[in-house]
């Protein structure tokens, strides 16, 4: 790892996060529950929930859920996306571009399209939620939410962290006074947390974000982004990361809420590719390329609706196949090391990855010349 002293100086994340190992299960917002959550943490991790599509009481029901299954610290994690604006025009286009295939599964397309959920910058009651549920950590997806809120979840005592995709990000991440960032590259699969999806991505890759953000700012970093075992956590840790973040891995636990086409996705023997698209969502995410994905970005396709609504197209035309048998329409989120998935229970597979990297590390100390 590096031994420089600005890394030596930045704070001992695995203290602050209350946590043995340095391995951290992705929120998943839709696949994460509070059984997985538990179980990661009750092995020495850090489990999450994503209720960034949940109401507040809906939120606190998992919450407290979870904390029924562990008494050990885990992550809470919202969105923080610019709240959306309807664009009635562009929202009916998409509809009736993808009617057809409303009828070939014997659906229909909604009449009109809406917010399906609400953003942790304009939900108030989510707000009031984790001031009085106190979560010991709670992380921010797609920004961050005004200085008054970070000031008040601090002085609850709770750890914040937030996604970075940039340095740009990082630093002001840093500027907020947050305790830790989440360096998410391009290869991790669900939805990329870039502050503003209009403007210029870089897509960096988890190895040169991670290097970056550990040599240009002082926070502790979190590496996320195709790491799927203990080589992987190895190598990003050799970065000057204090913790993985992994998503796809955890997917496919009976713990997850995952389907059985989703998990049979990500454990078929001839995988499919992933891919970054908006035609879900509304928001550029990795996921399996399916007859959605292509759509998207046939010639003829019109401009996507905003996120995320155009998630309410995407969901309902999935529904609508899925009573047929298919999932072509599905959001499978993967990313791009999703080959490597075990089908484990999620505290056996936290167990294998911890294994896996005192191998590693072992490994590559071995290789270094001695004397």
């Amino acid at each position: 790892m590096a031994n420089s002293s600005h890394q030596n100086s930045r704070p001992d994340l695995l203290s602050l996060l209350h946590i043995a190992i340095p391995i951290i299960q992705a929120p998943m917002a839709g696949v994460s529950t509070p059984a997985l959550a538990a179980a990661v943490s009750e092995a020495g991790g850090l489990g999450s929930l994503g209720v960034g599509a949940m109401d507040s009481e809906g939120a606190r029901k998992a919450i407290r859920e979870t904390r029924a299954l562990t008494n050990k610290p885990f992550n809470v994690n919202v969105f923080c996306h610019a709240p959306a604006v309807a664009d009635r025009g562009r929202e009916k286009d998409w509809l009736d571009y993808l009617a057809p295939h409303f009828v070939k599964h014997g659906g229909t397309p909604p009449t009109q399209l809406r917010e399906i959920y609400r953003s942790f910058l304009a939900d108030d009651e989510m707000f009031c939620m984790l001031l009085e549920e106190k979560p010991a950590v709670v992380s921010f997806h797609f920004g961050l939410p005004s200085q008054d809120k970070i000031n008040a979840l601090k002085a609850a005592g709770i750890v914040l962290l937030a996604s970075a995709t940039s340095l740009e990000e990082g630093r002001r991440i840093e500027a907020a006074g947050l305790d830790g960032i989440v360096a998410q590259g391009i290869e991790a699969g669900g939805h990329r947390g870039v502050f503003n999806p209009d403007g210029y991505d870089e897509g960096l890759g988890i190895l040169a974000l991670v290097r970056i953000l550990v040599q240009k700012t002082t926070l502790p970093v979190i590496a996320a982004g195709g790491i799927m075992d203990g080589a992987g956590i190895a190598a990003v840790l050799a970065l000057g990361a204090q913790a993985a973040q992994l998503g796809t891995a955890f997917v496919a636990c009976p713990e997850s809420s995952a389907d059985a086409a989703y998990r049979a996705a990500l454990t078929a023997q001839d995988i499919r590719p992933t891919t970054l698209t908006r035609a879900i969502s509304g928001r550029a995410a990795r996921g399996f390329a399916n007859r959605l994905t292509e759509l998207g970005t046939a010639p003829d396709a019109p401009a996507i609706p905003g996120y995320p609504i155009a998630y309410g197209a995407g969901k309902a035309l999935h529904a609508a196949a899925k009573l047929q048998g298919s999932a072509e329409y599905a959001a499978q989120w993967a990313g791009q090391a999703a080959l490597l998935a075990r089908l484990l229970p999620a505290a056996d597979l936290v167990s294998l990855l911890e294994a896996e990297l005192k191998e590693a590390l072992g490994n590559m100390l071995a290789r270094i010349p001695q004397g």
